[in-house]
C-alpha cells in the first residue's frame, strides 16, 4: 500500500478527515512498527480502531502495527517552535540568526510564516532556496495544514562585544544529501522499498527509512551476545547475523542485517562483487552513528556511474573568525588622477589577494600540500580600494628557516593565529561574488580553492592576473611584482601577503586604466 492510499482511506473517517501521517516508528526487537498520525479535530474511539486496522493492512505481514494519534492544530506559537527546532537541527547557521520574536505566523486555510531578516541574513536566506521549501515540508508532515514561507525585511540591533566575543564558532549548514536510482533491482526481501539510493559519502544523518546500494565487498557471519540473568546464566541464546561491506564508489559502509527465515536461503547466496541495495534505520549509537539493514535486495549503481559534486556548505552569514575592515587610502587619489575609469572597473567588484605559504606545493598530485600562513585581500569597488581583509595562519607545522627569512613570518607570530579551517569560511565569505586579481594568480587561487574544497566550501571564481597584463602591456626586463611597482612608483613591503595585496590592486587599476577594458579570458 502506497503512502498516498494509506491517507486517501485514512481520511474517510470524519476525525481524521485531514490527518497527515508523520512517521512510522519501527522497533526491531519486538518485531512492531507504530504509525504516528497527527489530526487537528476531535477523533472517535471508531476513527482509532479504522486508523488500527488500515495500519496492520499496510505494515508487513511479519511485524504488528499499532497507531499512535495526536491531535495537534496550527497554533502560531508551536508552528514557531516547530520551525525553531527544526533550524536548530538541521540549518544550525540559520538558527544563528533567527530568534521566536523573528518569525511571524499568519494563521489561515493556507498558513504562512515570514522570518524577520536583516540585510546581511537576506542574502543567505535567498542562496539557501532549498531552505524555505524544506520548513514547509517539515510543518505539513506535523500539522494538518498547507504552508507557505517568505522573508520580511526587519532591522536588528548590530550585535557586538560580550555578544559576539560568546559566538565564535557558526556551525554549517545543513545539505540535502545526494542520491542516484537504483538500477537492475531485483526482489529478495521486500519489492516496496524505495528505489533510490542516497549517497554512501553523505550518510552523515539519523533516519527511519534510509537506503543504500553498492557492491559487497566483505561479508562476515557472526551471533550476537547471549542474554544473561543476574547470576550470569544464559537465558537466551545468541541470533545469528551478517555483517556486510558495500561501495558505491563514493565510501564504504559496513552494517548488521539479520536474515529472516522466508528469505535466509537467497541472503546467503549473494557473495563478495553482487550489488544489492539496502533499506534500513540509521541511528546514533554509543556516539556513532550506525546503520542496520532491515530489508536485502539486488541492485546497482547506474552503469557508467560518475558521482555528482555535491553542494557547497553555505557560507557564514556573518564573519566568524576573521572580519574585513574599512580602507581609506589616501593614495588613491594622486594615483587615480581625475581620469574617468573604464566602465568595466566601475562596474564590477574585484578581490585582490595574495598568500603568503611554507612552500610551493599548492597540488596534492605535487607532493604534500604546503601550508598557507597568511593571507592579504583587499576589495575593489566602484574603481577603488574600499576594504581591507588580512590575516595570519597557523600552518600547524615548524616554519622553514629559508621562509623566515624571505617573509619574516616566525613560528612565534603565527602559534596564536587561527588554522586555515576556522580562517577559510570567512575568506570565501569575502570573496563572495567578487573576480579575483593576483601576481601570477593561479599559483595563489589553487591554494585557496585545496583548503576552501576540504572544508567543503565550493570556490570557483573567475580570475584575472597583473603579470599577464603587465606582459602585454609594458616593456620591463621581468614583471615580477617588485619590478612593476617600481614602474608605477609604489613603495610596499614585499612578500607580506596585506602590502602585496594592497600593491596589485593599485597596479591592476592602472592597468585596467589603461586598457580601457577588462582583457577577454
Amino acid at each position: 500500500m502506497t503512502q498516498e492510499e494509506f491517507l486517501r482511506r485514512l481520511r474517510e473517517h470524519e476525525g481524521l478527515r485531514g490527518a497527515v501521517l508523520n512517521g512510522i516508528a519501527v522497533d526491531r526487537a519486538s518485531r512492531s512498527c507504530t504509525f504516528c498520525i497527527v489530526t487537528d479535530v476531535p477523533y472517535t474511539a471508531e476513527d482509532e480502531a479504522a486508523a488500527a486496522d488500515l495500519a496492520r493492512e499496510a505494515a508487513p505481514a511479519s511485524m504488528r502495527a499499532a497507531v499512535r494519534i495526536v491531535k495537534l492544530s496550527a497554533d502560531p506559537q508551536i508552528v514557531r517552535k516547530k520551525i525553531l527546532q527544526y533550524l536548530e537541527h538541521s540549518h544550525r547557521a540559520a538558527a544563528a540568526c533567527i530568534a521566536e520574536e523573528d518569525i511571524e505566523v499568519i494563521p489561515g486555510d493556507t498558513v504562512e510564516f515570514r522570518f524577520g531578516v536583516d540585510a546581511a541574513e537576506r542574502g543567505f536566506f535567498e542562496k539557501n532556496d532549498a531552505l524555505i521549501p524544506g520548513i514547509v515540508k517539515m510543518l505539513e508532515r506535523n500539522f494538518c495544514k498547507k504552508f507557505r514561507g517568505s522573508l520580511a525585511d526587519k532591522e536588528k540591533p548590530d550585535r557586538g562585544g560580550e555578544e559576539d566575543e560568546e559566538e565564535e564558532e557558526q556551525p554549517a549548514d545543513y545539505r540535502p544529501a545526494r542520491t542516484f536510482p537504483v538500477t537492475n533491482f531485483e526482489k529478495i526481501d521486500e519489492a516496496d522499498v524505495p528505489k533510490t539510493a542516497t549517497y554512501i559519502e553523505d550518510c552523515d544523518f539519523a533516519s527511519e527509512s534510509l537506503t543504500v546500494c553498492g557492491e559487497i565487498l566483505y561479508i562476515q557471519e557472526r551471533v550476537s551476545k547471549p542474554k544473561t540473568d543476574a547470576s550470569g546464566e544464559v537465558v537466551k541464546e545468541g541470533k545469528p547475523y551478517l555483517r556486510f561491506t558495500i561501495s558505491d564508489t563514493t565510501g564504504k559502509l559496513t552494517f548488521s542485517y539479520y536474515p529472516r527465515k522466508a528469505t535466509e536461503e537467497k541472503i546467503r547466496e549473494l557473495k563478495e562483487g553482487d550489488f544489492i541495495a539496502c533499506t534500513g534505520r540509521m541511528e546514533w549509537y554509543n556516539e556513532q552513528l550506525s546503520f542496520v539493514a532491515r530489508y536485502i535486495n539486488r541492485g546497482s549503481v547506474p552503469e557508467n556511474f560518475v558521482p555528482e559534486k555535491r553542494p557547497s556548505k553555505a557560507l557564514p552569514v556573518r564573519y566568524m573568525r576573521v572580519a574585513p575592515e574599512k580602507l581609506v587610502d589616501y593614495d588613491q587619489l594622486s594615483l587615480f588622477g581625475q581620469s574617468e575609469l573604464p566602465p568595466d572597473l566601475v562596474n564590477n567588484t574585484f578581490v585582490v589577494f595574495d598568500l603568503e605559504t611554507t612552500g610551493l606545493v599548492n597540488n596534492p598530485a605535487g607532493g604534500k600540500m604546503d601550508a598557507i600562513t597568511e593571507i592579504g585581500a583587499v576589495k575593489i569597488e566602484h574603481g577603488e580600494i574600499r576594504e581591507k581583509f588580512a590575516t595570519l595562519v597557523n600552518p600547524e607545522r615548524k616554519l622553514d628557516d629559508e621562509i623566515v627569512k624571505l617573509t619574516g613570518i616566525t613560528d612565534e607570530m603565527v602559534k596564536d593565529a587561527p588554522k586555515i579551517s576556522e580562517v577559510i569560511g570567512d575568506f570565501c565569505k569575502f570573496c563572495d561574488g567578487c573576480l579575483l586579481v593576483g601576481h601570477n594568480v593561479q599559483f595563489d587561487y589553487k591554494f585557496v580553492r585545496y583548503y576552501a574544497e576540504r572544508e567543503e566550501y565550493s570556490f570557483e571564481h573567475k580570475t584575472y592576473d597583473t603579470m599577464s597584463l603587465a606582459q602585454s602591456q609594458l616593456f620591463l626586463s621581468n614583471y615580477k611584482l617588485n619590478t612593476v611597482a617600481d614602474y608605477y612608483g609604489i613603495s610596499f613591503n614585499h612578500h607580506r601577503a596585506w602590502s602585496d595585496a594592497h600593491t596589485t590592486a593599485k597596479i591592476f587599476i592602472e592597468l585596467i586604466k589603461a586598457k580601457k577594458c577588462l582583457p577577454k579570458n
